[in-house]
């Protein structure tokens, strides 16, 4: 995927709830298919070349975004995002679309009725063979080259993201926490991103004590008929 061409489809002024963006529509071959086209949109305010920008790279969630679901902090964390870099006056979103981290929409809600049975997310991606993450992060380089960014401040709460940028060429000067807060429909999925692929989440409110009765109410939410 690497080596496939990087093509700048468009750019377009993009006016925003947190200030004006311009919108740029990349698109590349993708890997061993020449049917298929990976695209991502990179979301840009003010000079990159100044300094180390914010960056946030952010996959598509539609059941988060479009449909305002609970169960995850996807939609939270863009605007996060994009209030952070409104604020500092520059800075960059790289949306890529790889929804439910890599194994599509359908494959996603799949393992949401999975989770409903009670197993975690990574339990339920592995069961139909996929792996707790499946996201390719060479597109977003590719761009960030494109771009003639080689050094950004990272908004993530994902390790990963941070070393795959690294083992690329791009420095991560900065590691900057894009937490937020749980919801009782949430907390399982962001407890299982803590303690199964490292996410640096806080959740204080899980430790000790709390965490039993945290996940009794997230239980009596997914099943209101069933009596804590």
């Amino acid at each position: 995927m690497s080596g496939s061409r990087l093509r700048r489809v468009t750019t377009a002024r993009m006016p925003t709830r947190w200030g004006m963006f311009n919108a740029a529509g990349f698109e590349r071959q993708a890997a061993n298919d020449i049917q298929r086209v990976d695209t991502a949109l990179a979301i840009v305010m003010g000079d990159l070349k100044r300094e180390a920008p914010l960056l946030r790279i952010h996959s598509q969630c539609f059941t988060g975004e479009g449909l305002g679901s609970l169960r995850c902090d996807c939609s939270d964390q863009l605007s996060m995002a994009m209030q952070a870099i409104a604020a500092e006056g520059r800075g960059l979103v790289l949306y890529e679309y790889q929804e439910g981290r890599g194994i599509g929409l359908m494959a996603k809600l799949r393992a949401y009725e999975l989770q409903d049975l009670g197993i975690d997310t990574v339990e339920a991606n592995h069961a139909p063979g996929f792996r707790a993450d499946c996201r390719d992060y060479s597109l977003p380089v590719a761009i960030l080259r494109e771009l003639g960014v080689h050094r950004v401040r990272l908004l993530t709460n994902n390790p990963a993201k941070a070393r795959a940028l690294t083992d690329s060429g791009i420095e991560v000067v900065a590691r900057i926490p894009c937490e937020a807060k749980a919801n009782p429909y949430s907390l399982p999925y962001l407890r299982t991103k803590k303690e199964k692929m490292d996410h640096t989440l806080s959740l204080p409110y899980c430790e000790g004590t709390g965490r039993s009765k945290d996940l009794r109410a997230a239980a009596a939410h997914r099943n209101p008929t069933r009596v804590a």
